[in-house]
């Protein structure tokens, strides 16, 4: 077999049925046997960049390995998506092909050192230097990415490897490695009875959920501990809806990216926190100053990785295993062996609803020529189907809907990249989530982040995928516009304010559904006509940069009230 066919062959045996990527002259030789050879399905992109979030998101909902492929010349363009899931713990392989073994070191055009330049943001990086290695290789990266704390592969591929045979003896792959988590520990038995000693003896307890928790698929099994002992439920961004918002015990957001005042001041005034799959990072923390003196306060945390526990707080019990696993032990442990505390029913569907309609109702006037996103926010939770996925971005585009949307099914509904933040993520991680599920897409962006992917409308039309875009418009980058406004008394405009553009007329030129919204009374059927809308869809709704109306950031809200500016908490 040559080196093209022995890679389709491991990718189809590894359950491979999508590979996102763009073309290149030292691919093309990959493309040849491809249509000859294989059924899995290649997402052309126009940008690397969108290819590498496409797989990003892809794998966020499927549970497999997201798979992209690019061409030397653009080899760099794929770094946004392979940090976003490298810090988010998400399996990616990334094929970069390349120009023949040592030709950079001629100065071929294109060449650079592939391998260190992604060591850093993958878990490991490969050069494939033999036909025969292939398979071994493959395996290997398959394992690599979905075991542990899953990660990105990086697998560097010449261009004269897709031509050159070998025999080959070992063509398989171990089933295991086609999902993640592919290996499921459970914590230390000692130290999880430990942990629900200090759960049940807690007068005030909250369970705070990152990605891992999601990651690890452990919506069920959180639920069930969480009403076996009374105690709310508390998610990071990216971790919004590990258990349904609705449910009485979904305390919902906190943090300084979608955490209301009520929700946040609830962990605050909490006396032990039990963090599951959370790197404690700075926007799910308030910047670590979330919890008060953590000197007051009883930290449990469990993670796969171990780098993570205990890193930002100190820990009276580290957990290091599946979160699943693990807290399906603490279950069992509890059906068997333990008599339940007597805790009074813990209800927050009140206080949530106070909260919601607080914000809902609060009527702030906008500036002229601006709608509400709070009231955009109220309606697309009112009808969007269950079967929907929403992706979002850091800004207008992501602070709202992170607050005041209800993931109302446990799982990845809604999807977002908190982890790095770069602008450009939304548009194409809505594309690999079409490729993930069936139900209509959702993608929230901002002006300045729908810059950077206006090209892959282009895909979004050829896909004939349900997507729609709604882009928050404001003319300007306005999350720095907001935070140097703010909190650093900084004349902002001359680095954040950019010319309009009549972005409608772009999107028709790609074949778009387009509307506009321009008064809160046409925000409901201009939502159901795109949702309705089998197709490409774009939507423009002009709303307030940050520094006007100020959204859920809690250091932004405390200047609003020291500035006397109207804000939302």
């Amino acid at each position: 077999m040559n080196g093209a066919q022995t890679i389709l062959k491991m990718l189809e045996l590894h359950g491979v049925t999508h590979v996102f990527g763009l073309p290149g002259e030292t691919t093309i030789g990959w493309y040849k046997e491809w249509q000859e050879h294989s059924d899995i399905e290649y997402v052309l992109t126009r940008d690397e960049r969108t290819a590498s979030y496409a797989a990003e998101a892809y794998a966020k909902v499927t549970g497999r390995p997201g798979v992209l492929e690019a061409p030397s010349p653009g080899v760099t363009h794929c770094t946004p998506g392979m940090t976003e899931a490298y810090l988010s713990s998400v399996p990616l392989i990334y094929f970069s092909s390349d120009i023949p073994i040592n030709q950079d070191k001629k100065h071929g055009l294109t060449g650079v050192d592939q391998t260190a330049l992604y060591a850093s943001i993958s878990k490991e990086s490969f050069h494939i230097t033999n036909v025969k290695e292939i398979p071994f290789l493959m395996r290997r990266a398959f394992r690599v990415a979905t075991s542990g704390r899953p990660a990105p592969v990086h697998i560097r591929v010449p261009i004269n490897i897709f031509q050159d045979e070998a025999e080959i003896a070992d063509l398989y792959a171990d089933p295991d490695y086609q999902v993640y988590p592919a290996h499921r520990p459970v914590a230390d038995h000692g130290k999880v009875r430990t942990a629900l000693a200090r759960l049940m003896e807690s007068e005030r307890p909250v369970i705070v959920c990152g990605q891992g928790a999601l990651i690890s698929r452990a919506s069920s099994v959180i639920q069930e501990l969480a009403e076996m002992l009374q105690i709310p439920v508390a998610t990071t961004t990216p971790g919004k809806g590990t258990i349904p918002e609705t449910h009485p015990l979904a305390l919902r957001v906190i943090g300084a990216r979608g955490g209301m005042e009520y929700s946040n001041e609830y962990v605050r005034n909490a006396d032990t926190i039990f963090f599951v799959g959370s790197n404690t990072d700075s926007s799910g923390t308030d910047h670590w100053k979330l919890y008060g003196l953590p000197e007051s306060k009883t930290f449990l945390h469990l993670d796969i990785a171990e780098a993570h526990v205990g890193n930002n707080f100190p820990v009276e019990v580290g957990l290091v295993g599946d979160a699943r696993a693990t807290l399906e032990y603490m279950v069992e442990l509890l059906r068997s062996e333990t008599s339940l505390p007597e805790r009074p029913a813990v209800d927050l569907s009140e206080m949530k609803r106070t909260a919601l309609d607080a914000v809902f109702n609060a009527n702030i006037p906008m500036p002229e020529g601006t709608v509400s996103p709070v009231k955009l926010s109220q309606v697309l939770d009112e009808i969007l189907p269950p079967d929907a996925i929403v992706t979002s971005e850091p800004g207008v585009s992501a602070i709202y809907p992170s607050a005041l949307l209800s993931v109302r099914e446990a799982g990845r509904r809604y999807i977002t990249n908190y982890s790095m933040g770069a602008l450009g993520y939304s548009v194409p991680a809505g594309i690999g989530a079409s490729f993930a599920s069936d139900g209509p897409i959702i993608s929230f962006t901002g002006d300045g982040s729908l810059a950077f992917v206006l090209g892959d409308f282009e895909t979004i039309k050829r896909s004939g995928k349900n997507i729609t875009v709604i882009l928050t418009r404001n003319d300007t980058y306005g999350w720095i516009r907001g935070e140097a406004i703010l909190l650093d008394d900084v004349d902002a405009p001359w680095t954040t304010d950019f010319g309009a553009v009549d972005y409608l007329k772009v999107a028709e030129g790609f074949g778009f559904t387009t509307d506009r919204i321009t008064t809160e009374s046409e925000i409901e059927p201009a939502l159901r006509a795109a949702i309705g809308n089998e197709g490409a869809n774009f939507i423009e709704i002009m709303v307030p940069s940050q520094d006007k109306i100020i959204p859920f950031v809690p250091p932004w809200v405390k200047a609003a009230r020291e500035k006397n500016l109207p804000y939302f908490y």
